[in-house]
């Protein structure tokens, strides 16, 4: 009896695992269902999205009907709740990279990475929505404009929230609310009132001409030796979806309410005077006809002058000692690399914002050229800077075993500005945590919004007269519609030139211009064109943009993922017109959508944003040294997290 019951129990717990093995398996499956599902309608949108509060998010907003049925809106956002802080991420194999190029007016700049970026500016069902407090105020920060959508579904109707969301809304039940927005009057298809352009062109085939890249040869300066491996010249051409300008603008005002520095290890005096002057930033009274200051050219122009001027009387600067030259304390003045070295320059000789005392700044600066980095240690075809990494490794580690301040923020309230293209790589390491002004401001290389700031790239070449030639023609007199002249670097200059070089009168698309007795000069296009095209070379930035700017041109940015200078504080839609790369056929098409008395306005923004790009002799009143300086300080100040 013993025996049978002892054998009906080894049955019955036999059968008792199988039943737990096969409610398990019922459990995985249903489980890699569900992500199954999660997936696909992250790849595929359905178009619905439930929203808290959503009506008062539209509630009067203006609208315009595209040609595919698309109705867009778009409205200021003062904050959003938002998880993560990255704006994209980032693949370096092995610290690997191709050397890079210094170059003449022409030419552009280099540096090899191998990114990828999953993004969406569309809140998917299951993401988090905005905070409900703010769906009453932004009724009334409603702007009108809108934006046309290259690939919108006909079936749906969009509301982006500048800054903060883009909302894809079901047509049927939203109908109601629309009828009631939909009285306003439609504008211009093409053309947004913030100068951001996407054209529809169902039947162009992009990227079979974006495949053409048939870049050839090495380019090197007089100035400065540079030499390109030929993987530069077959790179090919990143087929994520790009970060246009106004998913930028939705990046930027999440990181305000989502991106918050590393917590001191313990408290210090400069915390406290932080707090205390981002909680009058955010008080700041409304500015009113200022006479320095052109409104429509700025994000918030009340916020960016309380802030402007707390940072004249109160922010204090330690500049490390340690380091030694020529890599460290040698600015570099001439050239396109020279934003570094001026500023460096500048900052050391500056009473007002230096102290020798740490104990009393808010602000460390890391006194090092990315430039001198470069040549006095990159060995020549060796394809890696893995020793320049470690050089800047071995310093922080020096800085932090000599002084407390790194390793009461690991870093966070350091800052560097460097221009060199390789710069990003070599410090998205050891640097991570701290504030990086960067020329090579790209999404998908590691940029981070709400701590790094994009850093203009400012050609000099004559440090003792760095404004020569500045300015040009009225609008009344530039007869030229579209000019660019350069070195065929990257993928995508040789497109440009494929469409429009020597193709169209009004497009005057040269490669390297060759001075000739009666020929206009470089600069002269320039002064004398509407609009100045500025293409990324083999990275996104070009000191074309600036030099667009210099000679009061409007700039066409043809970067995706290009991260403009000062984009914390200035509304870039205001005096540039962004083309995806893909548009370049469209280019012409674009450009004279835009109407006339638009035109006018973004070139007198240019005209009014042009003391911010100058470097001068001695630092004045919001050149582009003050503002280098406030970016940092800025974004430092907003890091800043408020006592619980």
């Amino acid at each position: 009896m013993g025996h049978e019951l002892k054998s009906w129990f080894q049955l019955d717990a036999r059968k008792l695992i199988w039943l737990i093995c096969a409610f398990m398996v019922i459990i995985t499956f249903q489980y890699l269902e569900l992500s199954s599902e999660k997936v696909l309608s992250a790849v595929v949108p359905s178009g619905k999205i439930s929203v808290e509060g959503q009506s008062s998010f539209l509630a009067s907003a203006p609208s315009s009907t595209e040609p595919d049925g698309t109705i867009r809106y778009v409205t200021h956002s003062i904050g959003l709740e938002y998880n993560g802080t990255y704006a994209g991420s980032e693949t370096v194999h092995g610290n690997e990279v191709s050397e890079e190029r210094d170059m003449d007016s022409n030419d552009d700049v280099i540096s090899e990475t191998d990114v990828d970026l999953n993004k969406s500016s569309t809140f998917e069902e299951g993401s988090e929505s905005p905070k409900e407090s703010l769906t009453m105020e932004l009724v009334d920060l409603i702007k009108n404009s809108t934006v046309y959508d290259a690939e919108s579904s006909k079936n749906k109707i969009t509301a982006e929230v500048e800054g903060g969301l883009s909302l894809e809304l079901s047509e049927e039940n939203n109908m109601a609310t629309l009828d009631s927005l939909n009285q306003t009057s439609a504008v211009n298809e093409a053309t947004n009132d913030f100068g951001t352009y996407e054209v529809n062109d169902k039947d162009q085939n992009s990227d079979s001409i974006l495949d053409n890249d048939n870049n050839s040869g090495r380019k090197s300066s007089s100035e400065e030796f540079e030499d390109y491996p030929e993987s530069y010249n077959n790179k090919t051409v990143a087929k994520e979806a790009p970060t246009t300008i106004a998913d930028m603008n939705n990046l930027f005002y999440r990181s305000r309410v989502s991106y918050h520095s590393t917590t001191p290890r313990w408290a210090s005096a400069a915390d406290k005077v932080l707090l205390n002057v981002r909680s009058q930033i955010e008080k700041a009274p409304i500015l009113e006809n200022d006479q320095q200051l052109y409104a429509p050219l700025y994000r918030n122009v009340s916020m960016f002058k309380r802030s402007y001027e707390l940072m004249e009387s109160t922010l204090k600067v330690y500049i490390y000692k340690e380091g030694k030259k020529p890599i460290f304390h040698k600015p570099v003045l001439k050239g396109i690399y020279a934003s570094e070295g001026w500023f460096m320059k500048q900052l050391q000789a500056n009473r007002n914002f230096v102290t020798k005392k740490p104990r009393e700044a808010q602000l460390f600066y890391l006194p090092f050229s990315s430039r001198m980095l470069e040549e006095t240690l990159y060995v020549p075809d060796s394809h890696s800077i893995q020793n320049l990494v470690e050089y800047l490794k071995n310093y922080a580690d020096t800085i932090a075993a000599k002084y407390p301040y790194w390793n009461r923020t690991q870093g966070a309230d350091h800052f560097l500005v460097a221009c060199h293209d390789w710069a990003t790589s070599e410090t998205k390491e050891y640097m991570a945590n701290c504030i990086r002004a960067l020329c090579n401001s790209d999404i998908r290389e590691g940029y981070i919004f709400g701590k790094d700031v994009s850093l203009p790239e400012t050609t000099i070449r004559n440090p003792q007269r760095p404004l020569r030639d500045l300015g040009g023609e009225p609008p009344s007199k530039r007869s030229i519609l579209a000019f660019f002249a350069g070195g065929m670097h990257g993928y995508l200059r040789p497109i440009l030139l494929q469409q429009w070089g020597n193709k169209d009168p009004d497009m005057k698309i040269f490669g390297t211009m060759h001075n000739g007795k009666g020929k206009l000069n470089y600069a002269q296009h320039m002064k004398r064109s509407k609009y100045c095209i500025c293409p990324r070379g083999y990275e996104v930035n070009s000191p074309r943009v600036v030099e667009a700017i210099f000679y009061e041109c409007v700039p066409v940015i043809i970067s995706d993922n290009f991260v403009p200078p000062f984009f914390e504080v200035l509304n870039w839609e205001s005096l540039a017109v962004f083309v995806l790369e893909k548009d370049i056929p469209n280019l012409k098409k674009i450009l004279l959508s835009i109407p006339d008395e638009r035109y006018r306005q973004m070139q007198l923004s240019v005209k009014k944003a042009q003391q911010h790009f100058l470097w001068h002799p001695r630092p004045v009143k919001y050149d582009i040294f003050h503002m280098i300086l406030h970016s940092v300080w800025y974004n430092r100040v907003l890091q800043m997290k408020k006592p619980r």
